[in-house]
């Protein structure tokens, strides 16, 4: 059995909310007797020319709570196991790689467009592709920035001026996506642990906000997914390789799910104060049940 692990953080990252998630893993880990050591992503350096890590610690697994991609393949080119994967927190940190890869499997979701890329210098010189984007979605459009969490960097414009105007300011990758107007200020967030759904929250906002997200006003309630929530949910996270994680489900015509997106990393104090459900619980018992 697994008794001996390292917890990676953002170094950099240093709010209560997060350290509160870190403390959850590390009390969920004296329960199944395993030793859990936490460790910022920048104690842990490495010659890339090699892969040779430049620190001592083996641990028997490493539970990769952050999103420094690079540092999670220098991990794994040098032996490490990790939960999450360096692939799967790569495809669920990209909202664009994430909707590619689903694609190929026919899971339901939005309509989605990819930005044309451009360079962090140089920006969107024209917008003439705006055209494209509004006949084929209609309006209004939602705009995501590929990268971003909590609802941040998410947008709904209403006209294609307003559409040029967001693309003209932009320097980062974003996806458009169709309005699920079925679903406005409303989703669910489902966590899956080894390929079990573990709890579910329906988010609501009623402050006028489209998005359901708590940071942007948004109350969670208990919430009971249906058999094809819960297959959705499951079989996202097996597509992306998840061993755990949050997936946002929209509701489509006739409340058909469609995905909006994946975490890899999901925040569960939310869905921990809505359920009683403690996801950190259930992620080190499965770690712990799995053979080296």
């Amino acid at each position: 059995m697994k008794n001996k692990g390292v917890l990676v953080i953002n170094g950099f990252l240093d709010s209560a909310g997060f350290k509160e998630l870190y403390g959850l893993f590390l009390d969920a880990s004296k329960k199944y007797s395993i030793n859990l050591e936490l460790k910022r992503n920048c104690d842990l350096l490495f010659d890339a020319s090699s892969f040779k890590p430049l620190f001592s610690e083996r641990p028997d697994f490493i539970l990769f709570w952050d999103k420094d991609i690079r540092l999670a393949k220098q991990l794994e080119a040098a032996g490490f196991t990790l939960y999450n994967s360096a692939q799967s927190i790569e495809l669920c940190d990209d909202k664009s790689l994430t909707h590619i890869e689903l694609s190929k499997h026919g899971i339901p979701m939005p309509k989605t467009i990819i930005s044309p890329m451009t360079f962090a210098n140089i920006g969107y010189t024209h917008t003439d592709f705006a055209d494209k984007i509004c006949d084929e979605l209609g309006l209004p459009i939602v705009v995501k920035e590929c990268y971003g969490s909590f609802g941040q960097q998410v947008s709904l414009v209403q006209t294609k001026t307003e559409l040029e105007r967001l693309i003209k300011g932009k320097t980062v990758p974003m996806i458009f996506q169709e309005f699920i107007k079925t679903s406005f200020a409303r989703d669910v967030r489902i966590y899956v642990v080894g390929g079990r759904v573990i709890a579910s929250m329906l988010r609501k906002n009623t402050d006028g906000d489209f998005r359901a997200n708590v940071g942007n006003g948004g109350k969670v309630f208990p919430y009971e997914p249906s058999l094809k929530e819960k297959e959705l949910a499951v079989c996202v996270c097996e597509k992306l390789g998840l061993t755990f994680g949050g997936v946002d489900i929209l509701f489509g015509e006739n409340d058909a799910p469609l995905l909006c997106e994946v975490n890899s990393n999901a925040h569960f104090k939310g869905i921990l104060d809505c359920t009683g459900v403690n996801a950190a619980d259930e992620i080190i018992k499965f770690i712990s049940e799995k053979t080296v």
